[in-house]
Formats: C-alpha cells, sequence, structure tokens
C-alpha cells in the first residue's frame, strides 16, 4: 500500500483591519482546505462568518506552537491540506508561523504562499521616507542588553527601518530610538485600515512629545529614516565598544548633557543600572585620583 501523497500548507494573508482587504485567492483556499490553524480562533472566526466560511479551525499560536505544530506537519503528510493565518497580514512574519514553515520544507511539504495585506509594506509606502531600500526589525529585543546591542547597530543604518511596537512599549522605544539614533525622521502608524486608523509624520522628537500628551492606542508600526551621516547625539561612543562607561559619559557631557541625564543614557545602552554605572565611574576616578 503506497504512502498518501503530502498535502499543502497555504500561507493566507488575511487583513489587518479592514475585512474587505482580502483577495478572492485566499478567501477560495480558505473554503477548499481540510483545516485553518489560527493565531487565535475567536479572531479569524470573525473573518470566517463574515464570509460565510465553514470550515474546521485549530488554534496554532507562541505559545502551542511545538506540541501542535507537530500535529499539523503530520496531517500534512497524511495529504490533508492546511491553511495558516494569523490575526492580521502575512503568517510568518514575527510570529510562529516561521517555524512551521522552516520544518514543513524540511520535510518535503509543499508551501505556497498567498499574498495580500501587511503592515510593515503599508506602514512603510505611506510614512513618506524612502521605500527603496529598507530593513524590517519586527519587535526590538526585550532584555537590556541585547535591546541596547541592535540599537548600536541601527545607529549607522543606511536604509529605512520598520518597527513593530505595543502600545505600552512605545514611549519608551521612542526616547530610546531618540537617544541612539539621533531626531530623524520618522512616521508612528496604528490602526492601520481601522476606523481609528492615524499616521503621524515627523521627527522622532515630535513623535515622542506627541504620545506623551496623548496616550498611545493600538499596534504600531515605526518607520525611521535611515543613517546620513550625521547625528544630532554623541551617539558614535556606543559603536566603540572599546570606549570605557567614562569616555562615553565624557563624550555626552561634553555635547551638553547634564552628568546624571549621560549617565542615564550610557547604562541604558550597555544594559546595566543607572547605580552600577554610577558606582563602576566613581570606583574608576578614585582609583586614577590614589
Amino acid at each position: 500500500m503506497t504512502a498518501p501523497e503530502s498535502g499543502v500548507l497555504y500561507l493566507c494573508a488575511t487583513p489587518i483591519g479592514n475585512l474587505e482587504d482580502i483577495t478572492l485567492r485566499v478567501l477560495r483556499v480558505l473554503q477548499e482546505v481540510d483545516l485553518i490553524a489560527a493565531e487565535d480562533t475567536r479572531h479569524t472566526r470573525k473573518l470566517l462568518n463574515h464570509y460565510d466560511i465553514r470550515a474546521e479551525l485549530t488554534s496554532y499560536h507562541d505559545h502551542n506552537r511545538r506540541s501542535k505544530g507537530e500535529n499539523l506537519l503530520q496531517q500534512l503528510a497524511a495529504g490533508q491540506n492546511v491553511a495558516l493565518v494569523s490575526d492580521a497580514g502575512m503568517p510568518g512574519i514575527s510570529d510562529p508561523g516561521e517555524e512551521l514553515v522552516v520544518e514543513a520544507l524540511k520535510r518535503g511539504i509543499p508551501v505556497i504562499p498567498l499574498p495580500g495585506p501587511s503592515a510593515l509594506i503599508t506602514a512603510l509606502v505611506v510614512s513618506g521616507l524612502s521605500a527603496e531600500r529598507f530593513v524590517f526589525e519586527g519587535f526590538l529585543p526585550r532584555k537590556n542588553k541585547d535591546r541596547a546591542g541592535r540599537l548600536s547597530e541601527l545607529a549607522t543604518e543606511g536604509r529605512t527601518i520598520i518597527i513593530y511596537e505595543a502600545p505600552h512599549r512605545l514611549i519608551k522605544t521612542l526616547e530610546e530610538l531618540l537617544n541612539c539614533l539621533g531626531d530623524r525622521p520618522a512616521c508612528a502608524a496604528r490602526e492601520l485600515t481601522k476606523r481609528y486608523e492615524e499616521v503621524r509624520r515627523g521627527s522622532i522628537s515630535q513623535l515622542l512629545e506627541h504620545f506623551s500628551a496623548h496616550a498611545p492606542k493600538g499596534e504600531f508600526v515605526l518607520v525611521v529614516g535611515g543613517y546620513s551621516g550625521s547625528r544630532e547625539t554623541a551617539a558614535e561612543g556606543w559603536e566603540d565598544r572599546s570606549l570605557t562607561p567614562d569616555e562615553q559619559v565624557r563624550i555626552l557631557t561634553d555635547e551638553g548633557l547634564s552628568p546624571n541625564e549621560a549617565i542615564k543614557k550610557v547604562a541604558r545602552l550597555m544594559g546595566i543600572s543607572r547605580r552600577e554605572l554610577y558606582q563602576r565611574l566613581k570606583t574608576n576616578r578614585t582609583g586614577k585620583e590614589k
């Protein structure tokens, strides 16, 4: 008895807001597949109900990606066709769909993308910044040390930078971008294609001022201009890992920052507490005096 031919894993782009932003091809495939794997079944069910699609639905998200991923791969290997969808946009972008695609390809399972809406491209083309060359960073790392390293790399990135951010972390991220990259042109887009869509353009400092006065709501896409060869801040010091904390603080104070502000910025980029950095500076200075 021969083994059944494997099924197909379809990557289906779904609306990022407005339910009308979906292709006819995606609608057809969602009707025809044996199973739809969704990031949030409640969210996807609303989409399916809107288009009167009666399909079997199962969850596949970050918390069950290993166990459920293996189950989906077994069903695909047995000849079942599976459509993978995220809550919004193209699956595989900043979600566990990437792992499923990689494993499916390793096992020889066909993977077919069905293009459609993408929050990062939508924000880029409406930002007014260069779309000729760009880099997508997704969500910045959470750990201070990893985050500082990534921001240091972006300080001299010449391409337009695209970042995803949650509303409760937006202010912190804008502050860090301002400190590390300088006051570049930028755009903050939220609730794209939805009722309360907002696209705000200006400098990073202007965005920071606005959202400090108006509480951020909704998921954000930040688009930041690339490095042009000059910066208004002394971020050059962050790139040279041979510089001591004293030297980094001195660079910033020479630029006019108060010692406290300079220590705060250096500590953030080094991924250490201000108290730890202050004690290190104090110890170094005491040693030199002796």
